[in-house]
């Protein structure tokens, strides 16, 4: 049906031009024989207010018009003189698509907790807070896609059902077309998954890195950006079990190429926000405090702190704070600490580098000190660790060796050694967690209040 969106409304209407509008009633009140009602369509942060003097014919449909009803309007649009409005509705035709009940409908005009407003997903985006996310998730979205578009990459779609655990580490969800009451054995009593519908066993990705390798080893720049699985059994604020993950992959690049990719990849995702989610940024920052639009402008423009593992080892150990976790040369970064560096030491984003061998994953390239690797983390204040990547080993015989040491059954990733015998070249690349920029951005302490259906154990209403 033809419609304007009240985004388009507010910011290129003119006074005295008919319009129809459809979205959903946020208030209505009465007052002296006039209505109005504040009317919402999910394309801005601001409502449209509707006016409907008694006379009206529409004024006697309003019995039917209560919160959280759908409706259709048409009417004449015309400078507001109430302050903070720019234009208002004076209707003359309303249909009503269908009507709330004011007993039962659970948004009602008042504070909701996000707690309370988790356990109505499918209605928490009518709120002016998880509008505003939502909006600001689409514009990431984007984003993503308008810098590596900009830069030759090349989207690719790797594949969420895998025979591979890019990690290593285990906590994947396997899939199967076995019948659960009755799975074939073998001999020594494990799932016989050769008669599974793979003849092997499958599971759903943890990411599209290995994969997206041989794409770069053919096409030069990759990227992928999909969904990915992990099994972990957590009930944190910082963790999902369904999320998505930003993958580029480039041939011909080492890992200060990879370095100034991320860089340049934040600081475009920033500054693109703050052109497109101004008003979404201010109303977050205004109600949740936990982001900024200064903050936000700082990161588009200021060069990251670059330090070594080692270094910021000894700057974790002279500290006087008082970490629940050990601080030692060997000791993978936790949250705190990672925290304490952004928050505290250096006051802003941090990309640490050559981490040890042991608590890195095994594609990432062995240093000539053969005790680090060629990695990077990059680390945001208020949430720790948000990109992380690597140069990727090249040579044949280190990664052999690597994946050796790490007990990764060769027979299985011949594909991926294949890379390192034809024609081997250097390439780096790194992985972003899609929710957890979103969370940055927004400044929303739980990550399962940045996606609209979050996945967590024991949670999965929809």
């Amino acid at each position: 049906m033809q419609r304007s969106r009240i985004k388009n409304i507010l910011s290129d209407g003119n006074a005295g031009q008919s319009i129809t509008v459809c979205g959903w009633v946020r208030t209505r009140r009465e007052s002296k024989g006039i209505a109005f009602i504040a009317l919402s369509d999910g394309s801005t942060q601001d409502t449209l207010q509707l006016v409907i003097p008694e006379a009206a014919p529409a004024f006697q449909k309003l019995t039917h018009c209560n919160t959280g009803a759908a409706v259709k309007v048409t009417g004449l649009l015309k400078e507001s003189p109430a302050q903070g409005q720019k234009f208002e509705v004076e209707v003359s035709e309303i249909e009503i698509f269908g009507d709330a009940d004011p007993a039962a409908y659970p948004l009602q005009k008042k504070g909701h907790t996000l707690e309370f407003l988790r356990e109505i997903g499918h209605l928490r985006p009518r709120t002016n807070t998880f509008g505003a996310v939502f909006r600001v998730r689409n514009i990431l979205a984007k984003a993503v896609h308008e810098f590596f578009q900009s830069r030759g990459f090349i989207w690719v779609h790797t594949p969420i059902i895998t025979a591979s655990d890019c990690e290593g580490a285990g906590d994947l969800f396997t899939i199967t077309s076995l019948p659960l009451e009755r799975l074939p054995a073998t001999a020594d009593g494990a799932v016989d998954f050769s008669q599974d519908f793979f003849g092997k066993q499958a599971y759903l990705t943890v990411s599209g890195q290995l994969e997206a390798e041989f794409l770069a080893m053919s096409l030069g720049d990759v990227y992928t950006f999909g969904p990915t699985f992990r099994a972990e059994n957590s009930n944190t604020s910082r963790h999902l079990s369904e999320f998505w993950m930003i993958e580029p992959e480039m041939a011909f690049a080492d890992l200060k190429d990879d370095m100034q990719l991320a860089e340049d990849f934040f600081h475009f995702l920033c500054r693109r926000v703050l052109e497109k989610g101004d008003s979404e940024i201010a109303f977050l920052e205004k109600f949740y405090k936990n982001t900024s639009v200064t903050e936000l402008r700082d990161l588009s423009e200021k060069p990251f702190v670059h330090i070594s593992y080692t270094d910021a080892i000894e700057e974790l150990e002279k500290s006087k704070e008082k970490f629940e976790f050990p601080v030692k040369w060997g000791l993978d970064l936790q949250s705190e600490h990672e925290r304490y560096l952004t928050d505290k030491v250096f006051k802003g984003p941090v990309i640490v580098t050559d981490y040890p061998k042991e608590i890195k994953a095994f594609y990432m390239r062995l240093n000539p000190d053969e005790k680090t690797v060629a990695a990077m983390d990059l680390l945001v204040p208020k949430i720790g660790e948000i990109i992380g990547g690597s140069q990727r080993e090249e040579r044949l015989d280190v990664l052999t060796e690597r994946m050796l040491h790490a007990e990764i059954p060769l027979e299985n990733m011949q594909w991926y050694l294949d890379l390192r015998r034809f024609g081997s070249a250097p390439h780096a690349g790194f992985g972003l967690g899609f929710e957890r920029l979103v969370q940055y951005v927004t400044g929303m302490h739980n990550i399962r209040d940045v996606i609209p259906c979050p996945r967590a154990p024991q949670t999965i209403k929809f």
